[in-house]
C-alpha cells in the first residue's frame, strides 16, 4: 500500500494527500479561496508552480494575489504575455528580459529595421494581450539541455547571451545548471526560472504605460532596445487606484512645480543632471540647511568642511576605485597627480579622524558636513532632483567604541525621526539589512554585535521593521527609513549604516581606557539623503504649498487701491521686523487678479488692506486653504504667524 503524502501547513496542521499530489491538489483539498485564487505554492521555502509535485513532509504555503509574492508573480506572468503579444504582432522582433518591478513590469525588445513603438502601438499590443488572457493559456514549465535551448532561441541573440552567462537577469536564465523554459503555446516560449500563474486567465488587471529606450545590459556601447513598461494588480479596484495615484503624481511632479513656482531649473547649457537654484528655491534650501545645522549643533556634532576633489590615492585607500569606479567622473590629470571629483564625503572624514592620536574620551566623535558630491548617473536614469549628478548630502560620520554602539544608534533614531517629523512626515517604514554571507568584510562577532545593536535600537523605540536578509552592503548592516508622502508613495530617505571597512582601510584607532589601541566602528548617517532629493520629495508631498515656516514668501500684503500701498508697506515693515518673509504687491492690477496670482504662487497668507484697515491698524487675512477673516489687528496676526513659524507647524496636506 502506498502511504499518503503528508503536507504541513503554516498553522502546523497536516494534510494527507495522494502520492505525487501538486500544489493545485492541495488548494483543491483545502477548498474555498485556496481553490479559487491560489497562484503558486511555497514548499520548504522554495516557490513552485501549482502543477509541480509536492515533496513529502514538506512545509507548504499557498500564495494569493493580494500578497507581495502574489503580485510579483502576477506581474512576472503579465510580462510574458506582453512578450508573446509583441512577438506575435511584430514578425522578426526579438526580446531580452522582462522582470517584475515596483508597481509593474517591463520587457525589452529589438524590432527589425527602423521600427519603433508609439502610443498607438501600446493600445494594439494591450488588445492582443487581452486576447491571450481570454484564451486561458497554461504556463507549461520544461527543463532542457543547452543544445535544445540553443535551438529554441536560435533567432533570439539576447536569450543566447543570457544562456552564456554574459548577462545578469534576475528572472531568466539557468539556475544551478538547469535551463528552464515556460511555454504558453507552440508559438511562444521564454527562458525563465518561474514560477508562474497556472494560466493566463488569472491575469487581466493591467495597463501598458509607456515606451522608453534601454541599452542592452545598461551598456551605452551596446544595442539600444525599446522597453515597454506596464502595471499590473490583483484587482480592478487596485489598478484604478494606482492609475489615479499616477495622475495625482503627475500633477505634483517636482520638475513641473519648480518651473511654475520659479524655484529652480535645469539649463541645457549646464549639462544633464545639474540644477541651478533660483532665489525662491534657494530661500527654501537655506531654511532647510539652517535648520539642519541648528539641530546638528544641538546634537553634539562637530562641523567639518572638505574639498570637492581629491587625489586618486585617497579613493584607492577607500576602495572607491575598486568598488565604485563606474559611478565616478573621469580622472583629471594634473601636473602633480591624478584627481577625481569626490563621490562620497566619508573618505575625507576618515582623514580628519585619523589626524593625530584619538582617545576613548573623544568618542563618540560626530562629524557633520553639508558636502557636495558628484556621481556619474547614466543619462537614461536622470530624473530631476530625484536622480542628479551633483548634489549636497547632510552627511554625518560617527566614530564610536563598540560598547557605545547601541546607545548611539538609539539616539540616532530619535534624532532622525524628530527631524523628519519637523518637515511633516509621520508615516515611516523601517528595514534592517543583514549580512550577505557570501560578500562581507570584518569579523563575524562584530557583524553580529552591530546587527543586534540596530535591532535592539528599533525594539527600544517599539518600531515595527522588516528584515532584509543578506541585503547589507559588504561593509556593515544598516537601517533604512522610508517615509510615506501625502499620496501614499514611499521614499527611502534616511540611512543608519555600520561600517567596519573604512576604519580598517584607513587604519583608524583610538587609545582605550586600557591604554591599548582599538578600532572604532564607523556609522554613516544621511538624514535627508541629499538636500536636492529631499527638497524634491517635499515639493511633491506638499504639492508646492510648503508650510509657512518653509515658504520663501510667507505673506503678501495687497492694498485695495494704490492709495493703500503706503500702509501695506508699513505692514510689511512690521512683519519683517518680526522675521516674517513678506512683500507688498502694489495695486498695479485689479485686486482679484493679484489675489489669484498669490494663490497660484501658493502664498500661505495674503493680507488685503483697505480704508478701514488703514484707520484701525488691521487687515483682512486670506489664509491658504482657509476662510477670509476680516478686521484682524496687525499685532494679533504677527503673534499668530510667528508662533506658527517658530513651532514649525505643518498642517495636514492633501
Amino acid at each position: 500500500m502506498i502511504s499518503d503524502l503528508v503536507i504541513i501547513l503554516p498553522d502546523g496542521s497536516e494534510r494527507h494527500l495522494a502520492p505525487k499530489s501538486t500544489g493545485a491538489d492541495l488548494a483543491a483539498d483545502i477548498g474555498g479561496r485556496a481553490a479559487r485564487e491560489a497562484l503558486i505554492a511555497v514548499a520548504d521555502g522554495i516557490q513552485i508552480d501549482l502543477n509541480t509535485a509536492l515533496p513529502n513532509n514538506s512545509q507548504v504555503s499557498l500564495i494569493f494575489p493580494n500578497s507581495d509574492e502574489g503580485i510579483e508573480v502576477l506581474r512576472h506572468s503579465t510580462a510574458h504575455v506582453l512578450a508573446q503579444a509583441v512577438l506575435s504582432l511584430y514578425p522578426g522582433a526579438t526580446f531580452s528580459i522582462g522582470p517584475p518591478i515596483q508597481d509593474g513590469f517591463y520587457y525589452d525588445f529589438d524590432l527589425p529595421g527602423d521600427q519603433t513603438f508609439n502610443d498607438d502601438d501600446l493600445a494594439t499590443i494591450e488588445s492582443k494581450m487581452r486576447e491571450i488572457v481570454g484564451r486561458k493559456q497554461p504556463f507549461i514549465r520544461s527543463e532542457v539541455d543547452r543544445a535544445a535551448a540553443n535551438e529554441l532561441f536560435a533567432n533570439h541573440p539576447y536569450k543566447l547571451e543570457i544562456l552564456d552567462g554574459e548577462a545578469d537577469d534576475p528572472m531568466s536564465g539557468p539556475e544551478g545548471g538547469v535551463i528552464t523554459t515556460y511555454r504558453n503555446t507552440d508559438d511562444f516560449v521564454d527562458l525563465c526560472r518561474g514560477p508562474h500563474v497556472p494560466d493566463t486567465g488569472y491575469l487581466g488587471h493591467f495597463k501598458l504605460m509607456r515606451v522608453a529606450g534601454a541599452y542592452w545590459r545598461g551598456d551605452e556601447k551596446r544595442q539600444m532596445l525599446q522597453r515597454i513598461y506596464g502595471t499590473a494588480w490583483s484587482s480592478k479596484k487596485e489598478l484604478k487606484q494606482h492609475l489615479e495615484r499616477l495622475e495625482e503624481a503627475a500633477k505634483r511632479d517636482h520638475r513641473k512645480l519648480a518651473t511654475e513656482l520659479d524655484l529652480l531649473s535645469f539649463p541645457t547649457e549646464l549639462g544633464g543632471g545639474l540644477a541651478v537654484w533660483h532665489p525662491k528655491g534657494a530661500a527654501i534650501r537655506k531654511i532647510m540647511e539652517d535648520y539642519s545645522r541648528q539641530r546638528h549643533e544641538e546634537g553634539g556634532y562637530e562641523f567639518v568642511y572638505t574639498p570637492h576633489l581629491a587625489n586618486e590615492r585617497l579613493f584607492q585607500t577607500s576602495g572607491h576605485l575598486d568598488f565604485y569606479a563606474d559611478g565616478m567622473y573621469p580622472a583629471m590629470e594634473m601636473d602633480n597627480g591624478t584627481y577625481y571629483p569626490k563621490p562620497m564625503n566619508c573618505p575625507m572624514h576618515c582623514l580628519i579622524f585619523g589626524h593625530g592620536q584619538r582617545s576613548y574620551k573623544e568618542l563618540p566623535l560626530r562629524l557633520f558636513e553639508l558636502g557636495t558630491v558628484y556621481r556619474y548617473e547614466r543619462s537614461g536614469t536622470l530624473h530631476g532632483l530625484m536622480r542628479i549628478r551633483g548634489f549636497t548630502q547632510d552627511d554625518s560620520h560617527l566614530y564610536v567604541a563598540s560598547e557605545q554602539l547601541l546607545d548611539e544608534i538609539t539616539s540616532l533614531l530619535d534624532f532622525v525621526l524628530s527631524v523628519l517629523r519637523a518637515f511633516g512626515f509621520e508615516d515611516f517604514t523601517f528595514n534592517l539589512s543583514t549580512k550577505d554571507p557570501e560578500k562581507y568584510v570584518g569579523d563575524d562577532a562584530i557583524w553580529d554585535k552591530s546587527t543586534e545593536a540596530l535591532r535592539e535600537a528599533l525594539d527600544r523605540h517599539g518600531l515595527e521593521y522588516a528584515i532584509k536578509d543578506a541585503d547589507a552592503a559588504f561593509y556593515g548592516p544598516k537601517i533604512d527609513i522610508d517615509v510615506k508622502d501625502a499620496i501614499g508613495r514611499s521614499w527611502q530617505l534616511s540611512t543608519i549604516q555600520c561600517d567596519f571597512n573604512l576604519p580598517e582601510r584607513f587604519d583608524l584607532t583610538y587609545v582605550g581606557q586600557d591604554g591599548e589601541r582599538h578600532r572604532p566602528i564607523m556609522l554613516h548617517r544621511a538624514l535627508f539623503g541629499s538636500i536636492e532629493r529631499f527638497f524634491g520629495v517635499l515639493l511633491e508631498h506638499y504639492n508646492g504649498a510648503f508650510p509657512t515656516w518653509l515658504s520663501p514668501t510667507q505673506v503678501q500684503v495687497l492694498g485695495v487701491r494704490a492709495d493703500h500701498d503706503d500702509y501695506a508697506a508699513s505692514v510689511v515693515t512690521q512683519l519683517k521686523a518680526n522675521g516674517v518673509r513678506s512683500e507688498v504687491i502694489e495695486a498695479d492690477d485689479p485686486l482679484g487678479a493679484r489675489i489669484r496670482k498669490g494663490k497660484l504662487e501658493k502664498i500661505p497668507y495674503i493680507l488685503v488692506v483697505g480704508d478701514d484697515d488703514v484707520a484701525n491698524s488691521t487687515a483682512g487675512v486670506n489664509p491658504r486653504g482657509g476662510s477670509v477673516e476680516r478686521d484682524i489687528t496687525i499685532d494679533s496676526f504677527i503673534e499668530r504667524i510667528t508662533t506658527e513659524i517658530n513651532n514649525k507647524v505643518t498642517a495636514p496636506v492633501t
